[in-house]
């Protein structure tokens, strides 16, 4: 099968810096913010981003399958995660050095700790609020407590980011931007 055409649709009022290297078919929704040094491949399906994420520096975001890779809104994918998940919901945080393997799916307000490693053996979906934790990638559910003050937070987080990222940084545009 031929590799997928690089095709970039990033909304006006997306922040991509320049050096983010994109290939494939790419769609940036609306207030979500690309770090330099962050990789995104949509090797064989498209990849479908939603509003208000943020993706910082090292990030590589692959899509090896067919189906459309998508990701929600208002998620985090902090520095140097991986992620070949073919769905993730809403309000998730997939920490630094964490990867999701192709076989698990997040619903919403997961948190994927640091360095966590994710790759079951068959498909799984992670139920709303699973966390992952420490060295041997311990489960447990949150109860949601203090979700409200995490989404401000988060969103003044993007609002400073579409600031100052591009104080410093150029910017990228797409094709239908």
């Amino acid at each position: 099968m031929p590799p997928i055409k690089d095709k970039f649709t990033i909304h006006a009022k997306a922040v991509v810096c320049l050096d983010v290297e994109l290939k494939g078919d790419i769609t940036i929704g609306a207030g979500t913010v690309i770090h330099p040094k962050a990789t995104l491949f949509a090797i064989v399906g498209p990849i479908v981003i939603g509003q208000n994420c943020i993706i910082e520096e090292s990030v590589i975001i692959v899509n090896r399958r067919k189906e459309v890779m998508r990701i929600g809104d208002d998620n985090l994918f902090e520095i140097g995660c991986r992620v070949e998940s073919p769905f993730i919901g809403n309000a998730n945080t997939v920490s630094t050095r964490a990867r999701l393997h192709h076989t698990v799916r997040l619903t919403s307000y997961c948190v994927i700790g640091v360095g966590c490693l994710v790759a079951p053996l068959e498909d799984e979906v992670l139920e709303d609020f699973t966390v992952i934790y420490g060295p041997s990638s311990e489960r447990r559910i949150w109860s949601g407590r203090g979700k409200v003050q995490e989404m401000d937070l988060r969103r003044k987080h993007g609002e400073y980011l579409r600031e100052m990222l591009l104080k410093f940084n150029r910017r990228r545009d797409g094709d239908n931007a």
